[in-house]
Formats: C-alpha cells, structure tokens, sequence
C-alpha cells in the first residue's frame, strides 16, 4: 500500500493549527478570565484570520475548554512523570511527584491560571478535571501502597494520604496563581518534609 504524503502533511498541519488554538485560548484565559473568553479574542492571539478556523477544530467553547484541560494535565504528566521515573525508591518517586509538580506550577503558571479559571467556570470542564484528578489519587495510592509493601513507609491509608497531599499542591498552586513571586522552592522543600515524615516508615 502506497503512503499518503499529502494526507500526512494535512494532518501535521491539522495538529499545529489546534495546538495554536489551545496555545492561544491558555493566554487569553489566563489573563481574561474564563467567562471573558471568545473565540473572537483567542483567534486574535492566535492571529487566525476568523474565527471560523477554530470552528474547524473545535465544536463550540466546551469543547475547546476541554482540550485545554487535556492538554495541561498531559503536559503535567508528562514533565512530572519524567522525574518521577529517575527514581528507583518509592520515598524517592514521593519526594519527587511533590517537587515535580510545584515546579511545574512555577513554570506554568498561566496554564495553571487558566486551568483554575476552567474549573470555576464551566462545569462540564470541571468533571474533565475531575476525572483526570482520580487517576492521578489513584496513581499515588498505588505508589503509597508499593512503598509500604517495600517497608520504606508506615502503615497508613493510602486513600487518605492521597487526599491529603493533592490538596496540600492545590492549596500551593492556588497560592502560586495570587503571588506569582512566591518562594516556590522553599513551598517544596517544606512540603516534601511534612509527607516525609508523615509516611517513612519508624
């Protein structure tokens, strides 16, 4: 079977013209705020000609909102993900999900601004991002549960523990999004310590 080149190059296109999209909608969120965005002012970032161009891609707002979340937590994961697998410990992999993420929130903080707009704005959005943060609780609690198979952590619930800290990150990266200026690197070091100690094993 012969390949398609010219369908290949339409479907490259395709996938740049909607990372522009997203890439635009991130900056036009994070500095408008969710109910101030249109397709009107995120073709304008994106220097589209109409905004009949993200019609083409996207069905309606929602959907275009979705494939942002989408695409924050798959960058999330992909750059926490990548540090966490250049640890060989279950304490090392916690340590590192934890600095990790924070500095991703620090990189990224429109992204993270805009994903908080989403949240609050839209609610179907808000059960994408939901379902995303039930697999990432369900990820740590495997991890929590390998590290006390291994002994290297204390009995405890994993569930609870889950909770506890994507709460303590949430609490920072909505501190982040308020001060950008923060202390980031002392917010890990100190958070890394809290769980430390609350799951090593005596």
């Amino acid at each position: 079977m012969r390949a398609n080149p010219g369908a290949d190059r339409r479907s490259f296109t395709e996938l740049m013209r909607r990372r522009q999209i997203v890439d635009a909608a991130i900056e036009v969120i994070a500095e408008r705020g969710y109910a101030k965005t249109s397709f009107g002012k995120i073709a304008e970032r994106a220097g589209l000609s109409s905004t009949g161009m993200i019609s083409y891609h996207f069905r309606n707002k929602d959907d275009l909102m979705n494939q942002v979340v989408l695409d924050i937590y798959a960058r999330a994961a992909e750059t926490v993900g990548a540090r966490i697998e250049e640890e060989a410990t279950a304490r090392g992999q916690l340590l590192a999900f934890i600095t990790a993420s924070i500095d991703f929130y620090r990189d990224h903080h429109r992204h993270m601004r805009a994903l908080a707009e989403i949240s609050l704005g839209q609610r179907a959005t808000a059960n994408q991002a939901a379902r995303s943060r039930q697999q990432e609780l369900a990820d740590l609690e495997d991890l929590f549960r390998s590290g006390q198979r291994r002994g290297e952590f204390r009995e405890f619930d994993p569930h609870v523990m889950a909770l506890a800290l994507r709460h303590a990150l949430d609490g920072i990266a909505l501190h982040l999004a308020d001060d950008p200026n923060c202390d980031t690197g002392r917010c890990a070091r100190e958070l890394a310590s809290t769980f430390d100690l609350a799951t090593r094993a005596v």
